[in-house]
């Protein structure tokens, strides 16, 4: 974690400003999971008991905040490789803490879906595209390292400021919170541009430390260009992986809560996600050293093939043992195969145009896969239960390892330009 400095200099052992980028993408990541993607199952929960609204009223416009923040995420990418990226995730927050205070004021339908929209844009520019972006530019050969630390983020988020939102939920209601939500968004994000250092160039050294003046390459700027990434059989072969593999992902976190109700008591599926958060954030660290030594693909694969394991013993579990075993084991997948998709698009397509090739595979990964896992798994436990809806997630886990599998043997060839 440290940087060489050039022959005379008065600094030695100075930490590598790459770190400081790693703690401000940290901080950043908290929030905009903390109040985006976790918190849309508190704001759910508090709209449709406050306003009268149904379940899947308010689920639609859940479904259309994933579908905005992807479209959000692929229309900053060619933004972000040629301006300072603070500007963007700036931006995002403002419009992010605008977004949250318009949810707290909806009154009726027509209000609250333009509301989410706004919501899912800021949290778009200031989420995982910019985010991924700024880690892979500041880290080549502990990149895997760097974003496991980075993307914890999202989980302690969940346990941290997720909490706060829905204390603050309970006791002022959503239309008190929601101001005080916007100004926690907004604080946030200020606090992680400190060091959102755009590039290794920006402050003179290169990705993972070597200083210009000892004849570092500034520029890091080799991969393949976009059209031809997109057009490779291997992205088209982990893109429709990952959105197997994510729909079941996102299904099965949706509905822990309420199958350890239905199965256990209502104290176990708070347990359960609990279990989930902290597992994932221990495994994610490990991973992010495993992730050094082996084949990305490979360590995909085989984590997809064991969450899709998980899934299906998730749809037997009958005590709060099991099911806090199963979770746990869920726990070791689900962090490392979120921290794995960015790493495995900047290991075969490079830096050069990551942020567009990213923000495309995030794009259809979120609109076939996270939007619509959630709805899947509660339309099947509606039409027979928990058992055929985590059966059927398990099946989609095993067949994203599978496709990841055979995208193994397609590796995409990355020039340098």
């Amino acid at each position: 974690m440290t940087t060489t400095t050039p022959a005379g200099s008065s600094e030695t052992n100075r930490i590598f400003d790459g770190w400081w980028v790693v703690a401000s993408v940290f901080v950043l990541l908290m929030v905009n999971a903390g109040l985006g993607f976790y918190g849309l199952a508190i704001y759910l929960d508090a709209i449709t008991e406050e306003q009268g609204f149904s379940t899947g009223a308010v689920s639609l416009a859940t479904s259309i905040f994933f579908i905005v923040s992807a479209l959000s995420g692929r229309l900053i990418a060619p933004l972000i490789e040629r301006r300072d990226i603070r500007i963007v995730v700036a931006a995002g927050g403002v419009i992010a803490a605008i977004g949250l205070v318009l949810i707290g004021r909806s009154d009726s339908l027509t209000t609250l879906y333009p509301s989410y929209v706004v919501f899912a844009i800021g949290v778009g520019f200031s989420g995982l595209v910019p985010a991924t972006t700024l880690v892979t530019r500041w880290f080549q050969v502990k990149r895997s390292i760097a974003l496991s630390v980075a993307s914890s983020g999202l989980s302690v988020g969940g346990l941290t400021i997720t909490l706060l939102a829905s204390n603050l939920i309970d006791t002022r209601g959503m239309a008190g919170a929601a101001p005080w939500l916007a100004v926690i968004y907004l604080g946030v994000v200020a606090v992680s541009l400190l060091a959102l250092w755009p590039t290794p160039r920006s402050r003179g050294t290169t990705p993972d430390g070597i200083s210009a003046e000892d004849g570092g390459d500034v520029t890091s700027s080799s991969g393949m260009l976009y059209d031809d990434a997109i057009s490779t059989t291997f992205f088209k072969l982990a893109t429709v992986a990952f959105v197997l593999t994510m729909a079941a992902q996102v299904g099965g976190i949706s509905q822990i809560a309420k199958l350890g109700t239905e199965r256990v008591d209502d104290s176990a599926g708070a347990l359960a996600i609990s279990a989930l958060a902290i597992t994932s954030v221990i495994a994610r660290l490990i991973g992010g050293v495993v992730a050094t030594k082996v084949p990305l693909i490979t360590m995909t694969f085989v984590l997809a093939a064991v969450q899709g394991v998980a899934l299906f013993f998730f749809s037997q579990v009958d005590s709060r043992a099991t099911l806090l075993a199963t979770a746990i084991l869920y726990g070791c997948t689900v962090g490392n195969l979120l921290m794995l998709q960015p790493l495995v698009v900047a290991d075969h397509f490079g830096v050069v145009n990551y942020p567009r090739i990213f923000a495309l595979q995030q794009l259809i990964v979120l609109g076939l896969g996270v939007a619509i896992g959630p709805y899947l798994l509660g339309l099947l436990h509606d039409l027979s239960s928990y058992e055929l809806s985590y059966a059927v997630a398990g099946c989609l886990s095993l067949a994203g390892s599978a496709v990841f599998f055979v995208a193994r043997r397609n590796p995409a060839n990355l020039p340098a330009i």
